[in-house]
């Protein structure tokens, strides 16, 4: 009898600890904090853009103004290295006027656009990059001098490059501002008026330029 009460005892404790432990409280289960991915720069976007750009000379009567448009462009990205293509153009105003005389010659880039490559490094919601590609300008010249008035306008076609920065505000809208030199070849104006017409010689401007993008 003793062995089977003893037996009985030890049961009804190893039970009741069983129990204890069972109805023991847990401590609380700690949930791993949530890490928001790293931003997307790949696809699609659309945009806005406008600035200033001016000779890269130091005339005077240097050709000067503002521009505006719109750009469209594609990222590919792998980790923090990305590489784009990008398209701008607008409508611009950039020009000088000077006088010989009675002769008075006005110079007028109308429009201004470029098509580029950019590789750069994206640093979460930060991308900086490096631009380089062709570019293109709409140029009209006139002269007038009394009882005369010519004007002839041409397309000048070069190149342009640069750098620029973005930041990606919102997971699709971004805003970037962006420096880029722009070297244009020369046309000859004025041939049917005035042959074999004049020569305009090259043109290199430097630009600064804001935009905002979507991205799809």
């Amino acid at each position: 009898m003793k062995r089977i009460a003893s037996g009985l005892l030890l049961a009804l404790m190893a039970g009741t600890a069983s129990a204890a432990d069972v109805s023991a409280p847990r401590a609380p289960y700690a949930k791993a904090p949530m890490v928001s991915p790293a931003t997307n720069w790949g696809g699609f976007y659309i945009g806005a853009m406008g600035g200033y750009a001016s000779e890269a000379t130091s005339d005077p009567v240097a050709i000067k103004g503002g521009f505006a448009g719109g750009t469209l462009g594609y990222n590919w990205q792998n980790g923090t290295f990305l590489v784009g293509i990008e398209a701008d153009g607008g409508w611009a105003d950039l020009s000088s006027t000077a006088s010989m005389g009675a002769l008075t010659l006005r110079d007028r880039v109308q429009s201004l656009g470029t098509v580029r490559g950019r590789i750069g490094a994206a640093f979460d919601q930060l991308l900086v990059y490096g631009t380089a590609g062709a570019a293109f300008a709409d140029n009209k010249i006139s002269a007038s001098a009394p009882g005369v008035s010519l004007s002839d306008t041409k397309i000048h076609t070069g190149w342009a490059a640069g750098a620029g920065l973005e930041w990606m505000f919102t997971h699709a809208w971004s805003i970037k501002a962006e420096y880029l030199y722009r070297r244009f070849g020369g046309q000859t104006y004025f041939v049917t008026q005035l042959p074999p017409g004049i020569p305009s010689g090259s043109l290199a401007m430097n630009s600064v330029q804001f935009g905002v993008n979507y991205h799809f």
